[in-house]
C-alpha cells in the first residue's frame, strides 16, 4: 500500500465511488480495493476532498507517464468544483514524482477502465476543459451469460488430441511464466492475480490461458501460443471463464479492452458496447 494512504481513506473512497459511479456501482468498492493492490513497483496514492476522491499512479513501464485511475465525486457534492480540484491535486502529486504527462487512461496491468466511458459525459467534459486531448479510443464487448457455455464435446475432442484443460490452483507460476514469455509481464500479473484462471496443456507444456476478475467482474486477458492455434482452445477457455462468472452471480460479463471483435462475436455472441476515450496532457 502507498504509505500515505490509510485504510479509512480507502473505505471512504469506496463509499464515494459506489455512490458516484452509476455505471459501475456494484463493483466500485472492489475497484478501489484492486487499485490499492497494484504491482509492488507501482507508485500510487488516493487523494480526497469533501465528498470526492481521486486515485492516481505512475506507470512502472514509463516513469514519466502518470494516470488518473479513478475520479469520483459524491452526487451530493457535485457541481462545486471538487472534480477539478482533485485532478489538479493529482497533477501536483504526479509532478512531484517526476511525471511529464498525465493521462485519463488505464495503467495496465492494474486499472479501472481503459479510459473515460463516453457515458460519463461530465468526466469527459472536465478532462477537455482542463486541457486534456483525446488521443485514442478503446472499447469493451458484452457477453450475455445466459448463452450456451457448454464445453463437454470440446473437452472430449481435445482429450483425444492429448490436450487437458484445467482451472489453475493457488500455484500459478507456470501459467504466469508462459504468459510473460509469449506476451508481457503485465498480462502475467493479471493472470496471477485474477479471480479465475483456466489453461490448456499438453505433455506438461502450457498452450493457452484465459483469466477473469483481474479487473473486477471483467473477462481477460487470454491468449494461445502460436503453434497451438487452430485447436479451438480460445473458445473453450473463454466459455469456462464466463461460466465461472455466471456461477459467481453475474448476468453479463465485460470483455475488456477488446482487440479481436470477430472472435468474441462468433464464440459467445458478444456485442461491442462500451466505448472509452483516452486523454492526455503534458505537465508544465
Amino acid at each position: 500500500m502507498s504509505p500515505t494512504v490509510r485504510d479509512a481513506d480507502l473505505a471512504e473512497a469506496a463509499r464515494v465511488a459506489e455512490a458516484a459511479l452509476t455505471l459501475d456501482a456494484p463493483e466500485a468498492p472492489d475497484l478501489v480495493r484492486r487499485l490499492a493492490e497494484p504491482p509492488a513497483e507501482r507508485r500510487w496514492t488516493a487523494l480526497a476532498t469533501d465528498g470526492g476522491v481521486v486515485m492516481t499512479s505512475v506507470s512502472s513501464k514509463d516513469p514519466e507517464v502518470g494516470h488518473v485511475d479513478l475520479l469520483a465525486v459524491h452526487p451530493s457534492a457535485q457541481g462545486r468544483g471538487h472534480g477539478r480540484a482533485l485532478v489538479r491535486a493529482a497533477e501536483e502529486w504526479l509532478r512531484g514524482h517526476g511525471v511529464r504527462q498525465a493521462r485519463f487512461a488505464g495503467n495496465p496491468p492494474c486499472y479501472a477502465w481503459p479510459g473515460v466511458d463516453v457515458r460519463y459525459t461530465a468526466a469527459a467534459c472536465l478532462a477537455e476543459s482542463l486541457g486534456f486531448e483525446r488521443y485514442h479510443v478503446a472499447w469493451n464487448m458484452t457477453a450475455d451469460l445466459r448463452a450456451d457455455l457448454s464445453v463437454e464435446d470440446d473437452l472430449r475432442r481435445l482429450e483425444q488430441a492429448g490436450v487437458t484443460v484445467r482451472a489453475a490452483d493457488a500455484d500459478r507460476s507456470a501459467v504466469a511464466a508462459f504468459v510473460e514469455e509469449h506476451w508481457n509481464e503485465r498480462w502475467a500479473w493479471e493472470a496471477a492475480n485474477a479471480t479465475g484462471l483456466h489453461y490448456a496443456e499438453r505433455d506438461g507444456r502450457v498452450l493457452a490461458f484465459a483469466a477473469w476478475g483481474a479487473r473486477p467482474a471483467w473477462f481477460g486477458p487470454m491468449g494461445t501460443a502460436p503453434d497451438a492455434r487452430g485447436l479451438g482452445l480460445g473458445g473453450v477457455l473463454l466459455r469456462r471463464c464466463l461460466a465461472d462468472q455466471r456461477a459467481a452471480g453475474q448476468e453479463s460479463a465485460q470483455i475488456g479492452w477488446v482487440g479481436p471483435l470477430r472472435f468474441y462475436s462468433r464464440a459467445v455472441g458478444a456485442r461491442a458496447e462500451r466505448v472509452f476515450w483516452l486523454y492526455r496532457r503534458d505537465l508544465a
